[in-house]
């Protein structure tokens, strides 16, 4: 177990990550030019502020806190409850605004039943779902193009983040149901909050601020 006094920051690639680092940078936790989304590099040491940054994937940023090879990681609320990693969640940052939602193709049957198939890359929060109104469904876990699967009769719907609707829409899909909205949460690795409690306390008090 690491005992420096450096903060480990998981980051999900992509706009999670940019979004956190400007709000880092307006609340003087990291400094201009540390990080550099151009660069293929996935650590980044801001060595004045004693804080390293490290990309991963979305899925993955949970995984790196729980087992503590990050102190701290942001990531949205619909992978830290699809994941069900034993993390702190500190804070509900705001951004990254997205649903989860049920979706069909339009003009077919979009009533559920028992036993029909649904794509997705959240299994446990879709058969959690659906067994809270009564209904077992089956999952197919897919990594993209989900929008695909009912189309070509592989599933009967699916469950998928949804922004605007409008990938939905271009491939012939409707949404049925919003199952979680779902926003960018700080969280915290259970063990390094008490040997790295101060810094990371410092660093909650900042952010909660903005």
């Amino acid at each position: 177990m690491r005992t420096d006094d450096c903060i480990n920051v998981a980051l999900p690639k992509g706009r999670l990550a940019e979004d956190t680092i400007d709000l880092f940078l307006k609340k003087g936790i990291t400094r201009e030019g540390v990080v550099d989304f151009n660069s293929r590099m996935l650590t980044f040491h801001d060595e004045e502020n004693n804080i390293k940054f490290m990309m991963v994937r979305n899925m993955d940023v949970s995984t790196y806190v729980k087992h503590g090879a990050a102190d701290i990681g942001v990531v949205g609320k619909d992978i830290l409850l699809e994941s069900a990693a034993e993390v702190y969640e500190y804070l509900d940052l705001g951004f990254g605004y997205c649903r989860l939602c049920v979706a069909g193709v339009k003009d077919s049957d979009l009533s559920y039943r028992h036993d029909m198939v649904v794509a997705t890359k959240y299994p446990s929060l879709t058969k959690n779902f659906f067994a809270g109104k009564g209904v077992f469904v089956e999952t197919i876990k897919l990594y993209g193009s989900i929008e695909l699967s009912p189309i070509v009769g592989l599933s009967d719907f699916i469950v998928d983040l949804v922004s605007t609707g409008q990938t939905l829409k271009k491939n012939g899909l409707v949404e049925v149901e919003t199952m979680l909205e779902s926003t960018a949460r700080l969280i915290g690795n259970k063990s390094m909050a008490k040997v790295k409690y101060q810094r990371i306390r410092e660093i909650l008090e900042v952010v909660e601020s903005a």
